[in-house]
């Protein structure tokens, strides 16, 4: 199986100044995305659950103000379920961000995808346990997710990529370690196609923070249980990506400038008539 191999915990403290920066859109991915930001500047953003995985860079993608997270870290210092992601959250929304674009690598589980491919998830099976999956802490707040990835992203990218594959769910697990082959074909049996690492709570807590968000998911290897022969192994799913880098750099600027406004989705309207019981920052710290 394939984590979304490319994504910190930090004392818990309270917020201080956000720099002048601000994005519209932000790109949660490895660190050989950078190079895809013209013109960027790093900002260091404390939040009220520590730090971000790391500094964002904010630049300029086809005339689009962008902020990019690497999810692991600028070092991949941050395994899957390790990864501060409420602190990656929080930060981008801070920023003014309203649409995230999240790229990750996958594990293929049945003959609809191949190696090579890219898919668009459209659904999202939660099998992580040691992760803090929301933002609420206390009353009655309970997010609708019964559709984890916004359609108008989706749309956005399959119509920049014309060959990606469209739909699918996506199953992700704890991690670090890869699945057993029974634990795949499981998976496989349930009829989900992928497989993932790092796509939980990342999603769960866009929607909360009132973000648009969705996936592009490269299939980087089969998992072990969706064909004979030794099993997934960390190099050969990095040898991939690597290699498919320039292709998804490209894919996500052509996605970047067909982005719909994000004004009236419902991925942000769910929340106007709930009283939540967790603080939603605007750009400069300020409530959103």
């Amino acid at each position: 199986m394939s984590a979304a191999r490319l994504d910190l915990p930090g004392p818990p403290g309270r917020v201080e100044p956000v720099s002048d920066a601000n994005a519209e859109i932000a790109v949660i991915g490895g660190t050989g995305f950078y190079s895809f930001l013209e013109n960027p500047t790093e900002h260091r953003v404390s939040t009220p659950y520590g730090d971000p995985s790391a500094p964002i860079s904010v630049g300029q993608v086809r005339g689009r103000s962008v902020a990019f997270v690497p999810r692991h870290g600028l070092h991949h210092d941050y395994p899957p379920h390790a990864i501060n992601y409420r602190a990656n959250a929080y930060a981008l929304r801070s920023l003014g961000v309203q649409q995230v674009i999240a790229p990750c690598a996958v594990g293929g589980l049945n003959s609809a995808v191949a190696p090579g491919d890219v898919v668009v998830p459209d659904q999202l099976i939660d099998r992580t346990y040691r992760r803090v999956g929301s933002f609420v802490e206390h009353g009655a707040c309970h997010l609708p997710f019964a559709d984890p990835y916004c359609d108008g992203i989706r749309q956005a990218v399959r119509s920049a990529a014309p060959d990606v594959v469209d739909g699918g769910a996506m199953v992700v697990i704890e991690g670090p370690r890869f699945s057993t082959r029974a634990e795949s074909r499981h998976y496989a049996d349930q009829g989900w196609p992928l497989v993932n690492m790092t796509g939980a709570p990342e999603a769960a807590l866009a929607r909360e923070m009132r973000q648009c968000y969705a996936a592009i998911a490269l299939v980087t290897d089969m998992d072990a249980g969706a064909e004979s022969g030794e099993g997934v192994g960390q190099a050969e799913v990095f040898a991939l990506f690597k290699k498919n880098l320039e292709r998804l750099t490209g894919m996500l600027a052509d996605t970047i400038e067909a982005l719909p406004d994000p004004g009236g989705c419902s991925c942000s309207s769910w929340a106007e008539d709930i009283e939540l019981t967790y603080e939603i920052p605007g750009p400069a710290g300020e409530p959103a």
